[in-house]
Parts: C-alpha cells; structure tokens; sequence
C-alpha cells in the first residue's frame, strides 16, 4: 500500500464523519428556515461525497488495477 493510499484512508471516511456531523447539526438547526443551516447541510452533503471518493478511490488503487479483457 502506498503512502497515498495511506492518506486517503485517513482523509476519507474522517471527512465522512464530519459531513454527516456537519448535516446532523443543521437539520437540527432548522435548513427551511435558517440560511446557516442550509448552507451547512449543503457543506456537510459535499464533504461526505467527498470522503466517499476519496475511499474509494484509495480501496480501488489498493486492490490493483483492473483486469479486463481485451479484444473481443
């Protein structure tokens, strides 16, 4: 495993943890009627896509690369 890889499975599901946190507050907070919490909720959807990619990307580079067939 490589060092980048390393790193995105840190990053990642830590920038999960805090999206999802992030849109707990602010549908805690009212998002219909508090400008703040809608933008937190938008900010919090952003960051756990974020993470999400980032793992992903780091589960993918991990397993190797893709073994297609070529030709057909």
């Amino acid at each position: 495993m490589g060092t980048g890889t390393l790193i995105f499975m840190i990053v990642g599901p830590i920038a999960i943890l805090a999206g999802v946190t992030m849109m707990i507050f602010a549908i805690r907070g009212g998002v219909g009627e508090n400008p703040k919490s809608t933008a937190m909720l938008i900010a919090g959807m952003m960051a756990a896509a974020f993470g999400t990619l980032l793992t992903a990307f780091a589960i993918g580079s991990a397993a190797g690369p893709a073994t297609l067939p070529q030709g057909a």
